[in-house]
């Protein structure tokens, strides 16, 4: 803009020079002398320094935060239609995490009518983006105007956020609020939950929302039927139950009438069948009030009994029994309704449920054939534990499908098969499009990351300057390529910007791979940082200096293996365009390659030193780590203390320290168990393991912390790793098995599927041991890394899968251990309940497992006493007949 204005001009120029200072009080005595022209002229000039600030980089952002307020109130002013006005002030990009300046900004917008106020306030309400932040300005928006208040999802929880907060008690806010009578609706209808309901929503507080609309209801200032109608909608929505909360508790507050609840009768059984675990379990408990009074009609007590039976939470379907008794003793002329229903919980998982509810069967079965025969029909469902007093009972329709007596088959996923690398990019174009896809993406598999790699240095090598011309466009974006902006960054560029860097000729600083390498860490990430770093970096020195032709380390396989016989035929390649392998290239070679003898005579003909390292490499001399195994005592911390568990340490690998580039040391040194680390995560898992995919034993021992911080300190996300590790190369032994046993035990569901994951996919190579698995399991029980409990929901889990003999042969090596050890007995039962259903399904015979007998005849109707009956039943069936001479 020019440095000298006319006198026109002179208002504008100073408030211009205002909002560049950040003068933001100053504004409203500059923008009110000026006229609807100067105001159009000057919002040009506020659009033209608006976009001055949008087009700085990400290091102006000091001067952004404080020209923006000062900018927002100047624009508010001058705008002179209310959309307009609203687009500006809600505009994103001058907002950052700062608040607006309220006063001031409605002091330049006092003189305005009070309609056009009324439409803005309407307009903010409607940003989806804004309207919760913006609430402050609506609401006196609001007031000023005297128009009804916008009842936008975040209009919304902006008013809900600012009652939550306010100094004064939420009751006294709440009564003095002169728009809580159309609000309240509004907190149940919201596209999702108002988030400060859940925040406040004790229903016994007299200072939480949920004592305090009751309090307003019993006023009459909100309509009491609303909210229970309120509530129930949101409910019957369903989501997670911490969203639910607030809407059970403002219900429970509310103390409905036997009237209310029979109203809702068919609400309570709808939620009985698909509601979260806490909200099902109380309109179960509502139900059966209504039906103790007799206001439940024998009809609808079964349309939920179907309902609730079939979920698996065995607290509900119990309780679901018991009102199904107690209603058939009330009134026994209600059993032809009641009775078929059982027939969901003869298929439950639990053999317990199934025994009551054939139990309850037999106390009020009556007379009538097509009952007998449907229940019989029915309990063909049962486990074959329970067949035979419903054959006893229900007559031979109960006795088990023609389909079930057949041989028993185990199902087990395909194991996985090596999917080839593609190639890399044959054109220029190709590889600038998955260069540039790398780079701004935060996650790459290894096929991406590998694959563009390449391509670079290929296309440097045959034609740096036509690679260099496609690339530096489709990267113009980055800050890196910009002079200005990138002579303060004193580091290297990360992963694959750095090669890019080298291709462009952009100016690179940093440390020396070497330096980088001398880093001592007990942390496995950082060693692998260091060595691919080294990679890069030696692939961006060449495209400088001597551009490779290709790089013997890309993989040949998706995991990150490099098939021999082609590392063998790179490297005479190599021989005849008389090229020197890159040391750094070379060794991750080597500790990608896949341990073939096989190939080793060929490599040794190459005749060449690498080729004499390869051949050597695939015999001893790439032998894995050794590997000690220690128990690790009990360590008290500041909130109790970490159990006793098993780690694992490795030895040095003479081989790498003593031929492989400095970079690679770390990953060579002897290392003991660390505790887990937070350098990682499952978006780099996969790489990691593509550095090492033909030794999953040393990654197996390396990740190991991770895993039992799953198991004893209740991480979350440490077990990401695990089925790769067991899908990778190598042997798999006892490191790999003790991680698969560790993960088991974890604390989280998701993590427990991943260790069931990788049980699956050894069990599919043929390369589970399971007398080793289940000896790991029997230790990690008795030490307490381990709880029963959640061993038998990975077990029951791999069962369901129809891997029954596979678990069995895991479960007959941890009983005896479990049944005569010192291990937590708590989850015993459900660990033998998992046995006998493997034993049921697989019809497996082998000897009673140590301990069996002892804990079958024990007195009492324990679930342990119970299922370890039921397993040592089950063995006796299945064992073979003896055989006479």
């Amino acid at each position: 803009m020019n440095s000298t204005s006319t006198p026109e001009q002179a208002p504008a120029a100073g408030v211009l020079e205002a909002v560049r200072r950040g003068r933001t009080a100053e504004l409203p005595g500059l923008l009110k002398p000026l006229d609807r022209t100067q105001r159009r002229d000057l919002l040009a000039g506020l659009k033209e320094l608006r976009g001055e600030l949008r087009a700085q980089g990400w290091d102006g952002w000091q001067q952004r935060d404080l020209m923006y307020p000062a900018l927002v109130v100047a624009g508010a002013r001058c705008h002179t239609g209310s959309a307009a006005a609203a687009a500006w002030i809600g505009a994103r990009d001058m907002r950052r995490w700062q608040q607006l300046p309220l006063g001031i900004l409605l002091d330049v917008l006092a003189d305005r009518d009070p309609a056009w106020l009324g439409d803005l306030a309407h307009r903010l309400a409607a940003r989806a983006a804004t309207a919760e932040q913006d609430y402050p300005l609506i609401s006196e928006l609001v007031r000023i105007a005297r128009c009804p208040m916008p009842t936008t999802d975040g209009c919304v929880e902006g008013w809900a956020m600012a009652l939550g907060t306010s100094r004064a008690p939420l009751a006294h806010a709440l009564r003095n609020d002169p728009h809580v009578a159309a609000l309240v609706p509004c907190l149940f209808e919201t596209a999702e939950p108002v988030r400060s309901l859940g925040w406040r929503c004790d229903p016994d507080d007299p200072h939480q929302w949920p004592a305090v609309l009751t309090g307003l209801a019993a006023d009459g200032i909100v309509d009491r039927a609303v909210l229970l109608d309120g509530c129930t909608a949101r409910l019957l929505r369903g989501g997670k139950y911490h969203h639910l909360k607030p809407y059970q508790a403002i219900w429970q507050a509310l103390r409905p009438t036997e009237d209310e609840e029979r109203e809702r009768a068919a609400d309570w059984i709808a939620l009985t069948a698909d509601a979260p675990s806490p909200v099902a379990g109380y309109a179960q408990q509502t139900l059966a009030r209504l039906a103790a009074a007799g206001h439940l009609t024998p009809r609808l007590l079964a349309e939920m009994s179907a309902a609730v039976l079939f979920r698996p939470e065995k607290k509900l379907v119990r309780a679901q029994l018991v009102l199904i008794g107690k209603e058939l003793r009330r009134d026994p002329a209600t059993a032809p309704e009641l009775l078929p229903v059982l027939g969901e919980a003869f298929g439950h998982t639990d053999t317990d449920i199934q025994e009551r509810a054939l139990k309850l069967a037999a106390l009020h079965l009556t007379g009538d054939p097509a009952l007998r025969a449907e229940l019989a029909w029915q309990a063909r469902s049962l486990s074959p534990a329970h067949r035979t007093r419903a054959v006893e009972l229900l007559g031979q329709d109960a006795a088990a499908p023609a389909e079930d007596t057949a041989p028993y088959q185990e199902l087990l996923p395909p194991p996985p098969v090596a999917v080839p690398l593609a190639p890399a990019p044959g054109t220029v174009a190709e590889t600038v499009e998955l260069v540039t896809a790398v780079i701004n993406s935060r996650t790459s598999t290894v096929e991406e990351f590998e694959r563009a790699l390449d391509g670079l240095v290929r296309h440097a090598h045959r034609d740096r300057a036509a690679l260099a011309a496609a690339l530096r466009p489709a990267l113009a974006g980055q800050w890196w390529l910009d002079p200005a902006r990138a002579h303060w960054y004193t580091g290297e560029l990360a992963g694959l910007a750095h090669v890019a860097a080298a291709v462009l000729d952009a100016k690179q600083t940093g440390e020396e791979p070497e330096a980088l390498g001398s880093w001592r860490s007990d942390c496995h990430h950082t060693a692998f940082t260091v060595a691919g770093h080294a990679r890069l970096t030696e692939a961006a020195r060449h495209i400088r200096t001597r551009p490779l032709p290709f790089l013997l380390a890309a993989p040949t396989e998706q995991t990150g293996t490099l098939d021999p016989r082609v590392l063998v035929e790179r490297l005479a390649a190599y021989g005849h365009l008389g090229e020197q392998p890159a040391p750094v290239d070379f060794a991750q070679a080597l500790l990608r390659v896949r341990r073939d003898p096989a190939a080793a005579p060929a490599a040794a003909a190459l005749g060449t030193p690498e080729g004499d390292r390869l051949a050597a490499w695939l015999g001893e001399a790439g032998a894995p780590a050794a590997i000690t195994r220690r128990t690790a005592p009990a360590v008290p911390y500041a909130y109790g203390e970490t159990p006793a568990h098993l780690v694992l340490d490795t030895a040095p690998r003479a081989t790498v320290l003593r031929e492989f580039p400095d970079a690679f040391h770390e990953l060579a040194q002897a290392r003991k168990a660390a505790h887990r680390c937070w350098d990682g995560g499952a978006h780099t898992d996969g790489l990691l393991i593509a550095a090492m995919p033909e030794d999953r034993e040393t990654l197996a021992a390396w990740w190991l912390p991770e895993v039992t911080a799953c198991a004893v300190h209740e991480g979350r996300g440490g077990l990401s790793a695990l089925p790769g590790l067991a899908a990778a190369g190598g042997p798999a032994g006892p490191a790999l098995h003790l991680a698969v046993a560790t993960g088991l035990g974890a604390r989280h569901a998701e993590d427990r599927l991943r260790a069931v994951d990788a049980l699956l996919t050894l069990a599919a190579r043929e390369e589970l041991d399971a007398e080793r698995l289940g000896g790991d399991l029997g230790e990690l029980l008795n030490l307490g890394t381990v709880k029963p409990n959640r061993l038998a929901d990975s077990l029951r889990t791999a069962a369901a899968t129809g891997a029954c003999a596979t678990t069995w042969a895991v479960l007959g090596a941890v009983l005896p251990v479990l049944l005569t050890g010192r291990a937590d007995p708590r989850g015993a039962g459900d660990l033998l309940a998992t046995a006998a259903d493997c034993v049921e399904q697989s019809g497996a015979s082998s000897p009673e497992p140590a301990g069996l007998a002892e804990t079958a005849t024990r007195p009492g109707r324990s679930r342990l006493v119970t299922q370890a009956n039921r397993l040592r039943d089950a063995l006796h069936r299945n064992a073979p007949a003896p055989a006479y001479g």
